[in-house]
């Protein structure tokens, strides 16, 4: 029984583990088109 148990912890600690480097990845992805950006220097348009 204790072993059942210890290997759902590490299964849902892998999902865990996963799912937010899944996420960390879609986070630190650049999206495809345009980027806009307005400051001190006026507006500045760049094509990704």
């Amino acid at each position: 029984m204790n072993r059942n148990i210890l290997y759902f912890i590490v299964g849902a600690l892998v999902v865990v583990v996963a799912v937010l480097g899944y996420q960390s990845y879609q986070d630190h992805q650049q999206p495809d088109g345009l980027q806009i950006n307005v400051g001190k220097n006026g507006v500045d348009v760049k094509s990704k």
